[in-house]
């Protein structure tokens, strides 16, 4: 079994969304990586919890924004999980790329068009 190791919710317009969640759940937000993508601070320090993050809303399926919160499953190698995926009637949104500092991903769609990413993370 994989672990659930971060989600992101897709904004329309992120500072309203920053403030939404930080008044609603009392999050916190530092600026990471490209504009518009927030890294969400949502855990207690040393506590089990995921990586989160707050991002500019963008299109994984062509002409389809994402809705709703994107999950990543940490995955020890992303070539298998994509062939898993393609054998259940999933399909590739985005081929393996990998960050600097992070690792391999890829992004996935299900049957129905649901999006997920695996990520072979570096330790």
């Amino acid at each position: 079994m994989y672990e659930l190791t971060h989600f992101a919710i897709n904004a329309d317009d992120v500072q309203q969304a920053r403030r939404f969640y930080r008044e609603t759940f009392g999050w916190e937000f530092s600026a990471w990586g490209p504009p518009g993508f927030y890294r969400i601070e949502a855990g207690t320090p040393g506590g089990p919890g995921v990586t989160a993050a707050l991002q500019q809303r963008r299109d994984l399926i062509p002409g389809r924004p994402v809705a709703g919160f994107e999950s990543t499953v940490a995955v020890p190698d992303v070539a298998a999980v994509t062939a898993a995926a393609l054998a259940a009637g999933g399909r590739v949104l985005m081929d393996k790329t990998t960050i600097e500092g992070v690792g391999d991903l890829v992004w996935l769609a299900d049957p129905s068009d649901n999006v997920v990413g695996a990520m072979r993370y570096q330790r």
